[in-house]
This record gives structure tokens, sequence and C-alpha cells, in this order.
């Protein structure tokens, strides 16, 4: 069972073939698991640009009707890009959110939130990022949940491992990612990680010239989007609202490809 946002939704890896046009870690997790042990069943109620008292809302009571034995989440990274939220607000809900979910019985997996300062417009809030971690490490102690510290992975540090919006992780990051969660669950698998090369440095012409392209097509519009109050998930639904049976070979998008057969 996987609970969240955009980060678990599987954004900035993309597959014409999945529901909502990505895959993620969370995908990749599942199928791993499924190949070790068939019958692994599999939901996913991740939806981008969710916040924290959306995700309580829409996602934690499925969560619990349907009994999980593993839950991710994570939750409450799009609070800490808006300007208004009161932080220490924001965790106590964390924190009452984690309790509900450890309630369960089930193993619970908690995510740090990585470094934000991808850009020097994002460095007003490494200080609540910073918070953010202080709490969810406390939480994951209280609570017996295994911590997966995103944010002391140096391999996130080569700007290959972001999507064009430096937000979300892109597919090497999503690779990556999935792996150290295997780990951690001490599940075998083959995701080694991809060996991108040395980064091949840039001019400074190109770096700004980049910088602004990236402002245009992804800050603004963000802003734009808080603004007028609209997200990018408003009319997306989850892309595996209920449990689904991993097929141990073919993964997720062998399950995909039988249910276009059957309905067609």
């Amino acid at each position: 069972m996987a609970l969240g946002d955009s980060f678990t939704e599987g954004v900035g890896d993309p597959s014409r073939k999945l529901p909502n046009g990505v895959r993620g870690w969370a995908d990749r997790v599942a199928e791993r698991l499924a190949r070790a042990e068939p019958g692994w069943e599999y939901a996913n109620l991740a939806v981008r640009s969710k916040r924290l008292r959306q995700i309580v809302a829409d996602q934690l009571e499925p969560a619990e009707a349907m009994g999980p034995t593993l839950v991710s989440f994570y939750a409450g990274g799009n609070d800490i890009l808006d300007l208004r939220t009161d932080m220490e607000r924001l965790m106590d809900s964390y924190d009452d959110a984690v309790a509900r979910l450890a309630a369960t019985g089930a193993t619970l997996l908690l995510f740090t939130g990585f470094d934000v300062n991808v850009s020097p417009l994002l460095t007003p809030f490494r200080r609540r990022n910073a918070y953010y971690n202080e709490r969810v490490r406390a939480a994951a102690l209280r609570h017996g949940a295994l911590l997966v510290d995103y944010w002391a992975f140096d391999a996130y540090r080569d700007r290959r491992m972001w999507g064009p919006d430096r937000l979300h992780m892109s597919k090497a990051g999503h690779r990556y990612l999935a792996a150290r969660v295997l780990d951690l669950l001490d599940v075998g698998h083959s995701l080694t990680p991809k060996d991108l090369g040395p980064l091949e440095p840039r001019p400074l012409r190109q770096v700004l010239r980049e910088n602004r392209e990236w402002a245009r097509e992804w800050v603004l519009p963000m802003f734009g989007r808080k603004l007028r109050g609209v997200t990018l998930g408003d009319n997306l639904p989850p892309r595996w609202p209920a449990p689904v049976r991993v097929p141990p070979k073919g993964g997720l998008k062998k399950l995909v490809a039988w249910r276009r057969t059957e309905a067609g």
C-alpha cells in the first residue's frame, strides 16, 4: 500500500502503458516483492499535488479498510512549498496520520525529504525541510517505522537524478530509490544504479539560460496554479485504487495489457 503525492505516484518516470502515464519507485518495489514472493497485492492511492490534509482525508481510511501488511507514507512536501503553512501544525497532523497507520499493525515506511536547494530560488524552503525531516525521524522512532532517509542519499546531488522541473526524480532517480527501499526491506533485486558517467561541465552562459528556462516553464506556472487554487492532480484518480495481484513475471505492464485484452 503506497500513500502520498507525486513522489509516490511516480511523477518524473513516464510510462505510456501504465495508469496516469507514470511508473515510479513504488511500482518497481511492488514488482520486485511479487517476484521474490508471488502473491503480493499492491495498491497505490497517491495523487500528485495533494497536501497532507487531502491525503489524510482521501487515502487513510481506504488504506485502513484494506488491511495492508506494508505501507509507505510520504506526505507534506507540497505543504512545505506553500508560504502560509504553519510547520508545527502540519507536523502535528503528520504525527496523527502516522499513529493511525501504525495502529493497523502493518510494517510502515516513512521518508525524509531531500534538500530542496536544487536552485537558489528554493533556498528559503530549506529550513522548513530540515524541520520536516527532524519530525519525521522522531515519528519513525516513536512508532517503530522503517525510515528511508532520502535526505542522506548523496546520489541525488547529481542533477541527472532529477526531472526537468528539478523537484521530481527522473527515471534514474526513481530506480535508485526503489533499490534503496528494497535494501531496507531486505528483498533481493537487480536494480543496480545506472552508471551515468561524469557530469559534463557547462559554461556559465548555458547555466544561466537553463535557469531562466526552468523558471519560465516550471516555477512561474507552479506559483500561478497556487494563486488560482488549482493543482495538476485535481482531476486525476489514484493509479491503483484497489489491490491488484502483481504478476511475478512481466509486472504491472503485463497486468495492464491483460486487462485491456479482457476489456476488448
